[in-house]
């Protein structure tokens, strides 16, 4: 039987054909599912610390004073996990570390140790393990506790009086808490921290934030007997004298690296966030040893936000001996401002938040969630290293070697930021290296950039908009920030 069309209708076809629609870019969530728990009606649970115990059960601390117990809290279902408070009345608790039978606390005045010892579920046992430091009645003089580090060691970073001054000894400082309970002082120059963790090496490193002294948030090594960056501490070494005299004092409206070639303690941030790009109050840390669980950033660190909501990724290496290294967007859309973040024991990663006393992009006033990988591999720039005539990038995935090898697929730019008392700064000394050549890898997953005009010192922006993976698909994750403190061989 034949079929007759209007000749209107067949030139409409003709002028319009059906294309085939271009398949949606991934997003974060296609790799990583954020899951919330249900915390109980009537808890105000503002997380400061995150701890797994040996039966399986997670304890989280809150800025209110209490610890809770998780149970359940890898079950597929977060939903099923069940809250009962363990314990109450302590002041401000950021940081739990369990060891030998006992959950340590750090408060804002002391580290406590807490037992159950009669197994009802309910600490009943609280000692001062150690009150070294002190305090006054300010808002603002937190106590970050970390876990243990390889020598049994807990250290502790004390926020400055109202993040300015040091009224209080050590206050601005970060002091290591012996095994036996002794108070050993160990770095000065601390301003306002938001996190403590280990890398893979039982290196320690924390957060701390943009104010004076900083001019945008960064990643700090607690070298013993190093200087962070902010004298406001300086006093305290007539107490801690086996550190021997106090830094010179910077010079305000410097830059980092050239008061570094003056003060030899003080030791340069290995990562700056760049700020209001990568977040506005870096918080917790904590290092993936999961053995590829949580896909494939084995031994690199995850670093909370507060302000953003949002967990960054970190690679480290070191150049001439010191720390340096890039950071990179990872995951966003939490529920509270992010503060402490710990790998579980199935390699997923939980955040506790809090939006109280500053805001977030997340608009709870607190949460508690579970970030679980997929199973799929993300197509990401995976590390970046430097080289004396610029970086080399590895991916995760095959590369396409037209697009990857194309210099126009990448930008660069630098910047740094003014070290001076004053709070925070600009970005300031914007440079635009160029990208001369790149080199495709023989292993079809990285590539080597040659830049021209490379700025010790500087942090390099890099976007790697044109680049594609063998399979087509672009980056997730298009940006890196790598603080180039020093070049390799110099």
């Amino acid at each position: 039987m034949r079929h007759f069309f209007p000749v209107g209708l067949v030139l409409l076809c003709l002028m319009n054909p059906v294309r085939a629609q271009a398949p949606k870019p991934p997003t974060e969530d296609d790799y990583y599912k954020l899951l919330q728990y249900q915390i109980p009606n009537g808890v105000v649970l503002e997380a400061g610390a995150i701890e797994f115990m040996p039966d399986g059960r997670m304890a989280v601390s809150s800025r209110r004073g209490e610890i809770w117990m998780v149970e359940k809290p890898l079950a597929k279902d977060p939903k099923d996990a069940t809250f009962t408070r363990f314990a109450h009345g302590l002041h401000e608790v950021l940081g739990l570390a369990y060891r030998d039978g006992w959950l340590y606390a750090t408060q804002r005045g002391e580290i406590t140790r807490l037992k159950d010892a009669d197994g009802d579920g309910k600490a009943d046992v609280f000692e001062t393990f150690n009150d070294s430091w002190a305090i006054g009645g300010d808002y603002h003089e937190y106590a970050f506790g970390s876990r243990f580090d390889r020598h049994g060691n807990m250290w502790v970073v004390l926020c400055l009086t109202g993040s300015f001054t040091s009224d209080h000894p050590y206050r601005g400082w970060c002091l290591r808490i012996t095994k036996d309970g002794k108070m050993i002082p160990t770095c000065s120059g601390v301003r306002s921290p938001g996190g403590i963790g280990m890398n893979a090496d039982g290196d320690m490193f924390y957060t701390d934030n943009q104010g004076p002294w900083n001019g945008t948030c960064s990643l700090k090594h607690l070298a013993p007997g190093g200087f962070a960056g902010h004298p406001g501490g300086f006093q305290w070494y007539k107490l801690a004298k086996d550190l021997g005299p106090a830094p010179q004092v910077p010079k305000s409206n410097s830059r980092l690296s050239v008061e570094a070639r003056r003060i030899p303690q003080l030791i340069l941030p290995p990562v700056q966030f760049p700020y209001g790009k990568l977040g506005q109050s870096a918080s917790g840390i904590d290092c993936d040893l999961s053995g590829g669980k949580f896909g494939p950033f084995e031994k690199q660190l995850f670093v909370g936000d507060q302000t953003h909501s949002t967990v960054m990724r970190v690679f480290l290496e070191k150049v001439n001996g010191k720390y340096q290294g890039v950071c990179f967007p990872f995951r966003k859309g939490f529920g509270s401002g992010n503060v402490p973040v710990r790998f579980a024991p199935d390699g997923s990663l939980i955040a506790g938040g809090t939006n109280r006393g500053w805001g977030s992009r997340g608009h709870k006033p607190f949460a508690l969630e579970r970030l679980v990988w997929t199973g799929k591999v993300p197509f990401e720039i995976h590390e970046m290293r430097a080289r004396p005539d610029g970086f080399e990038l590895t991916f995760t995935e095959a590369i396409d070697p037209k697009t990857a090898g194309d210099p126009k697929s990448y930008t660069m730019s630098t910047y740094c930021y003014i070290y001076r008392a004053d709070y925070g700064s600009p970005e300031v000394d914007h440079t635009r290296p160029n990208i001369t050549r790149v080199e495709v890898g023989k292993d079809g997953k990285s590539v080597r950039l040659h830049v021209s005009q490379l700025q010790e010192g500087h942090i390099h922006e890099l976007e790697a908009n044109g680049v594609r993976s063998a399979a087509g698909l672009p980056l997730l994750h298009k940006e890196a920030y790598y603080t180039l403190n020093y070049l390799p061989g110099r």
